[in-house]
């Protein structure tokens, strides 16, 4: 069984940042599209960044494109986001997960495709 741990949340300030690290162990890591997703309060989850098996080819929501960068390191089972000028608007509880299907991206920005999911990490942003 599959396990995803998210870590590097925490409390900053607007304009500052930060770098999530998600580590998987226990399955199939490398051969699957992996996705950031984030819910803040009162609000649904939503999609903000995926990256293909081989790191190749990245994906990010307009609300953070050009601030937020994905990659991964297959050989430490890892997948990062490192997250730069960081707005009050993007405090939320962020989620990695790992795509239900291996070598396919197609379905990225869709959460019932990950069929895997981290228990999350807080990150607050103040103004």
């Amino acid at each position: 069984q599959l396990q995803l741990e998210e870590s590097g949340g925490g409390l900053v300030q607007a304009g500052d940042s930060l770098r999530l690290s998600c580590a998987a162990s226990g399955g199939t890591f490398s051969s699957y599209t992996m996705g950031w997703f984030r819910q803040a309060p009162g609000k649904e989850r939503e999609f903000v960044s995926a990256i293909t098996w081989g790191g190749s080819t990245t994906y990010y929501a307009d609300s953070v494109k050009g601030r937020f960068t994905i990659s991964r390191d297959n050989a430490k089972n890892t997948v990062y986001l490192q997250m730069n000028s960081l707005r009050p608007e993007d405090t939320a509880v962020y989620y990695c997960a790992r795509n239900s299907r291996a070598y396919y991206f197609r379905n990225y920005p869709f959460e019932n495709q990950y069929a895997y999911w981290g228990q999350g990490t807080q990150v607050t942003v103040s103004s």
